[in-house]
C-alpha cells in the first residue's frame, strides 16, 4: 500500500474544516435555491423547480431590485465615508507625538462592542421623544427630528456603520503610514515638494496596496451588513433599510418561510460579491 505524503497529512484538517464549512455549504445552498423548500412544510414534500425562484426575484418581486438599491447605496456610501475619514484621522495621529496611545484606544471602542448593543444603545439616542440627538438639536432651538422615520432611517444607517468601522480603516491605514519608509519623504522636502504633492505622490502611492485591502474587507463585509439593521428598524419602517441580508431573512424565516427563495438571493449576493472581490485581489497584486 502506497504511503500518503507527509505533507498531505499536515493539510489534511484544514482540507477537512473548508470542505465542511465552505464547499459543502456552499454546493448545498446552490441545491436549495432550486428547490421550492418550505419551511413550514418540511424537507419531504420539496421538489425541484430549477430556476423559478430566479425567475421570481428578478421579474416578480418587486422588493428585489428595491433591496438591491438601497444595498449599493448603503455600501458605497459607508465604504467612502470610512476611507476617507480614515485616511484623515490617520494622518493626524501619524503626526502626533503625544497621546497616540491613548487616542487609538478611545478610538477604536466603536469597532470592538457588540453590534447588538451598539443597535440598542444607538435606537436609545435616537429615540424621537427622550434620545440625547434630539436633547442636544433642542439646545439649540432645533425641534425633534424622527431620525428613523421613511426618510431618514437609511442616512441613520449609515452613519452608525461610519461611527462603528471607521476605526478599522484608521487602523489600517494608520498601520501603513509606519511602515513606509523615510527616504522618498526626505528627498521629496529637499526638492521642494508639498506636502499635498508629498501626499499624492508618495503617501497615496505607496500604501495603496493596504488601502485597497481594508476597502476590499469592508465591501465584502457592508454587503453582508444584518445585525446592526436589524436590532435598529429590523428593515423599516416599510422596507426603507431593507437591504440584501435582511431581504434574505424576511423571506425565509420572518414572513413567508420560502428558504428555497431566501437562497437564491443568497446565490445572488454570492454571484455579486465574488467577482469583486477577485477585482480588488487583481489590484492588490498590481500595486505590489
Amino acid at each position: 500500500m502506497k504511503k500518503i505524503p507527509q505533507q498531505y497529512v499536515f493539510i489534511l484538517p484544514a482540507i477537512v474544516v473548508l470542505v465542511l464549512v465552505v464547499i459543502f455549504p456552499t454546493i448545498f445552498l446552490y441545491y436549495i435555491s432550486m428547490t421550492n423548500y418550505d419551511l413550514s412544510l418540511g424537507w419531504q414534500v420539496k421538489k425541484f423547480v430549477w430556476f423559478d425562484n430566479y425567475r421570481y426575484l428578478f421579474f416578480e418581486d418587486p422588493l428585489f431590485w428595491k433591496s438591491f438599491l438601497i444595498t449599493v447605496i448603503f455600501v458605497l456610501s459607508t465604504v467612502s465615508c470610512e476611507i476617507v475619514l480614515g485616511m484623515v484621522i490617520a494622518l493626524g495621529l501619524n503626526k502626533l507625538q503625544k497621546g497616540r496611545r491613548l487616542l487609538m484606544s478611545l478610538i477604536i471602542i466603536p469597532m470592538v462592542c457588540t453590534p447588538s448593543i451598539i443597535a440598542l444603545m444607538w435606537k436609545l439616542m435616537l429615540n424621537t421623544e427622550y434620545g440625547v440627538a434630539n436633547f442636544l438639536l433642542n439646545l439649540i432651538r432645533i425641534p425633534n427630528v424622527n431620525w428613523l422615520s421613511v426618510n431618514l432611517a437609511l442616512p441613520s444607517v449609515i452613519m452608525i456603520d461610519i461611527w462603528e468601522w471607521t476605526p478599522f480603516m484608521v487602523l489600517m491605514l494608520f498601520a501603513a503610514l509606519q511602515s513606509l519608509p523615510m527616504e522618498p519623504f526626505e528627498a521629496a522636502r529637499v526638492d521642494g515638494a508639498s506636502k499635498m504633492q508629498t501626499f499624492f505622490y508618495i503617501t497615496l502611492p505607496m500604501m495603496m496596496k493596504l488601502a485597497l485591502i481594508a476597502v476590499t474587507l469592508r465591501l465584502v463585509d457592508s454587503f453582508k451588513i444584518f445585525d446592526i439593521i436589524y436590532g435598529l428598524t429590523q428593515g423599516g419602517p416599510g422596507s426603507a433599510t431593507e437591504v440584501f441580508s435582511m431581504r434574505i431573512f424576511r423571506i425565509g424565516f420572518q414572513h413567508t418561510n420560502w428558504i428555497g427563495r431566501a437562497s437564491a438571493y443568497a446565490v445572488v449576493i454570492l454571484v455579486v460579491l465574488s467577482p469583486l472581490f477577485s477585482r480588488f485581489t487583481k489590484l492588490v497584486k498590481e500595486n505590489r
